[in-house]
């Protein structure tokens, strides 16, 4: 009888999800080049993270390559660069999210308050501008203005008879430089997702509170914000899933290979980057990389865990 009962039962699955299936074809259709795109481009290349267990032979290939289990891992351990630059991607992140975060936010809020539209809206454009341009042009921007020889900054002080600083061999300059020009650069971004988020807030509350007598500051902090929460959160979790994870381009159009820079700017993308460039060894540059994916999963996870805890329904899943 409970043989009978679960072939009933898993018939009956099988139809519903088939109906389902008809019911959502079209919608399933319009989600299919999304689902083919990360099959594609996300896990069938996943296949690769065998090669950091693997001593890699261009010859035999990824399959036939002798297995060496975590010898790749002891390199990248023992190069005494493990923690320098775990430590320099973990902090370079969290003061990009809290700062970019919170720089966005402010920027967002300023535009919304913006009486005329036109004044808004050049505004918008501007802020938004830099995030269209690439890091390369970034880079030798930076270069001009800071070079020791021609740059402009040294130009100006040269002039006021002020002794010139080299910052291409001083790293103590490049946390600020760094960090200043990853929020311009995504201050028009980030601020575009909470002003769409803004204009969804009821404008019959801000009137209600202005007729109450509340200023602006009152109705930012009281309304605003406190509406501005969930996505806040979003936002915060989707980029600390990405802590671990260096802005590659960035890092490598602003230092380059410079040497003296490294202790202060090298992060594990610029690590691996090198480790492949230099040494042309596939497996442990692919050590490094899947040391990086699971330092990025494992803290999403924690990330998550805790903010489920305090708030469940602000949690990713």
């Amino acid at each position: 009888m409970k043989k009978v009962n679960t072939k009933a039962g898993t018939a009956l699955k099988r139809n519903t999800f088939l109906h389902e299936v008809s019911n959502n074809k079209i919608l399933l259709l319009m989600i299919t080049p999304a689902i083919l795109y990360f099959l594609i481009f996300q896990y069938i290349p996943m296949f690769g993270v065998i090669l950091a267990f693997k001593k890699y032979d261009y010859a035999l290939g990824i399959l036939k390559s002798e297995w060496i289990g975590f010898k790749n891992f002891e390199f990248f351990f023992k190069s005494g660069q493990a923690y320098t630059v775990t430590r320099n991607t973990f902090l370079y992140n969290i003061v990009f999210i809290l700062l970019g975060n919170a720089m966005q936010l402010a920027a967002a809020i300023f535009l919304t308050e913006i009486g005329s539209k036109k004044v808004r809206k050049i505004s918008q454009t501007c802020i938004f501008f830099p995030y269209f341009i690439s890091w390369v042009v970034v880079g030798a921007f930076v270069y001009n203005l800071f070079s020791f020889d021609y740059g402009m900054v040294n130009a100006v002080l040269k002039a006021l008879s002020i002794e010139p600083v080299n910052v291409y061999s001083e790293p103590k300059y490049w946390p600020f430089i760094l960090v200043v020009l990853n929020t311009w650069k995504g201050l028009g971004y980030g601020s575009v997702v909470y002003m769409a988020t803004i204009t969804g807030i009821d404008t019959s509350i801000y009137e209600a509170a202005e007729i109450d007598g509340a200023s602006i500051m009152k109705r930012i902090w009281h309304i605003t914000i406190p509406s501005l929460r969930a996505t806040m959160v979003t936002l915060v979790l989707l980029a600390l899933g990405r802590v671990f994870r260096g802005n590659m381009t960035m890092f490598y159009s602003l230092v380059g290979n410079n040497g003296l820079l490294y202790n202060y700017t090298d992060v594990i993308d610029t690590f691996t980057f090198r480790t492949l460039l230099f040494s042309n060894d596939i497996g442990m540059s692919s050590a490094v990389g899947f040391y990086q994916s699971v330092l990025c999963f494992v803290f999403i996870m924690l990330a998550n865990a805790v903010v489920k805890r305090i708030d469940s329904d602000s949690a990713l899943f």
